[in-house]
């Protein structure tokens, strides 16, 4: 069967769930990091979480600003101030969130391939590995039994 979802759309989705919504973070990365084997899965899933819970904060603290800022009857340089406060840090947000998908699409190698080249490989490579070890083994045992029976051939001379 075709395999539809590679690596670099997998963490795609991880980096566009993070931007979305942190309820839709927690879905998608717990899942990928309780049932994925894969560790560069896991890895960008623990970077998202770190830049999700990031932004989350500052989110919170702009909500905490805005009702202190309601309590003490709206003042006008102050409300200024959380308009552009949260002006900037939903660009910065967008930013990084892009960035992260950009790279996530284009950047690094392509795991995809090399993994299962090597799983391909590997299998291989530890059958030879095993066959030259129990040529090495047998090798010894016969040396030895020369030597056995050399040692023998003095005794009896």
């Amino acid at each position: 069967m075709k395999k539809v979802w590679t690596n670099r759309w997998k963490k795609v989705l991880i980096w566009l769930s993070g931007y979305l919504s942190f309820i839709a973070f927690a879905i998608v990365g717990g899942y990928t990091i309780v049932k994925s084997e894969d560790e560069e899965l896991k890895k960008t899933t623990k970077a998202a979480f770190f830049v999700t819970l990031l932004f989350t904060a500052v989110s919170a603290l702009i909500s905490i600003l805005s009702d202190i800022n309601a309590l003490s009857g709206y003042k006008a340089g102050f409300t200024a101030f959380l308009s552009w406060f949260s002006f900037v840090i939903t660009l910065a947000k967008i930013a990084v969130y892009a960035v992260f998908i950009v790279l996530a699409i284009f950047g690094g190698d392509s795991s995809d391939s090399s993994q299962e080249t090597e799983k391909k490989t590997a299998p291989d490579q530890d059958t030879q590995t095993e066959e030259k070890q129990a040529e090495g083994k047998t090798a010894k045992r016969s040396d030895k039994a020369v030597e056995t029976e050399n040692a023998d051939a003095d005794r009896d001379a």
